[in-house]
């Protein structure tokens, strides 16, 4: 029988649409290690492609005559977010925000592709209780020191 939701998807799947997928391709490749699942070139233009980088899926597409690129905001979780925030860099992203211990028990940190994508970059590295989450937020939202 077929499954809904193909082997090796999720419910939610992104999609990008941007210009030169092609160069977005080789991008994910090099900042996070995206393998390559799929790609459609049939004049030898990469029109589609789909990546897996850690246990999701991810879809790209060239942007057809008359539309607009559709830019998104990703949140990747990593072993090492130093490590992996300075890889996105030295493949040709730009420096959102540095990687800083967040509030919510993430370290995190974001960068912009030169397709407009906005990668934040996360660490997990503290369990917090919700009541923990709720005063951390308060101070945080007050513009103090959330630890």
């Amino acid at each position: 029988m077929v499954r809904a939701i193909p082997e090796g998807y999720h419910t939610i799947t992104p999609y990008l649409k941007v210009r030169n997928v092609g160069g977005l391709l080789e991008f994910v490749q090099q900042a996070f290690d995206a393998k390559v699942v799929e790609v459609l070139n049939p004049n030898g233009d990469v029109r589609h492609a789909e990546v897996q980088i850690g246990d999701s899926r991810l879809m790209m597409g060239e942007c057809q005559p008359g539309h607009d690129p559709v830019p998104a905001m990703m949140y990747l979780y990593v072993e090492d977010v130093d490590a992996w925030f300075q890889r996105a860099v030295k493949a040709g992203a730009e420096v959102l925000d540095p990687p800083e211990d967040q509030f919510y028990g993430d370290r995190s940190g974001g960068v912009i592709d030169s397709w407009g994508n906005r990668w934040y970059l996360a660490t997990h590295i503290e369990d917090l209780s919700q009541e923990e989450m709720d005063r951390r937020a308060a101070l945080w939202s007050q513009g103090g020191e959330a630890d």
